[in-house]
């Protein structure tokens, strides 16, 4: 329990002041992480919109995809991704590797399933009295999917959210694809677990506690304007 509450003095002290380290590292973590999120938000919604209102060939494989993506590994995630952008491999010649243009499309790969997923359920869950009337106002499936969209605006920024949750949260991608360096790909996850291998507990919490109140900022910033609409 002292141990926890070091950890919270040393985040006030380190907040309080300014650390530029914390914030390069906090900054570089919103930017990530910001940036994979929309655009899984851009990829995802649509997805899920197409997945629960469709009705098209392959659609039952589609959703099965989307599934399995929900719970794929994030260390799977960024293993594929290392040998894509591998000097090696069909993306090398990029030089992307170790760098956060990789460590977005990581958290790219690992948010665009959930938050399709969660849209998709959120569509599905929409009254079918406003589908059939945008259908007999003769509304097109894409005209359909975005007012069912804004309708369900809460929702869908409940999806957004969790996107960006797991995106800021990955450890494991953001490692194998980013390096850890310091000043360059280091953020809050990855400096907790170097801090934590080092045996820098109170460091290791007054980030944890840092990447908490990142993600209730973001959160509740979502709640506030779901999606605007």
């Amino acid at each position: 329990m002292a141990l926890l509450w070091e950890g919270l003095a040393q985040a006030v002290r380190l907040i309080a002041r300014g650390d530029p380290q914390l914030l390069r590292v906090a900054a570089l973590s919103l930017v990530v992480s910001g940036t994979a999120t929309g655009l899984a938000a851009a990829a995802g919604i649509p997805l899920g919109a197409a997945l629960a209102l469709g009705r098209f060939p392959g659609r039952r494989l589609a959703v099965g995809l989307v599934n399995m993506g929900m719970a794929l590994p994030p260390v799977v995630v960024g293993l594929v991704v290392t040998l894509l952008l591998w000097r090696t491999g069909p993306l090398g010649a990029l030089r992307l590797l170790y760098t956060p243009p990789a460590m977005v499309l990581a958290q790219w790969v690992v948010a665009t399933p959930l938050v399709a997923g969660l849209t998709r359920a959120a569509l599905a869950a929409a009254e079918p009295d406003l589908v059939a009337a945008l259908r007999v106002d003769g509304a097109g499936r894409l005209a359909t999917g975005a007012e069912l969209v804004r309708a369900a605006a809460a929702p869908v920024a409940v999806a957004v959210a969790a996107g960006f949750g797991r995106a800021v949260a990955e450890v494991g991608a953001s490692l194998i694809v980013g390096g850890n360096i310091a000043g360059q790909t280091r953020v809050l996850t990855t400096a907790i677990t170097l801090e934590t291998s080092r045996g820098e507990f109170a460091l290791a919490i007054a980030l944890g506690i840092v990447l908490v109140l990142l993600a209730a900022a973001v959160n509740a910033l979502l709640a506030w304007r779901p999606l605007a609409a």
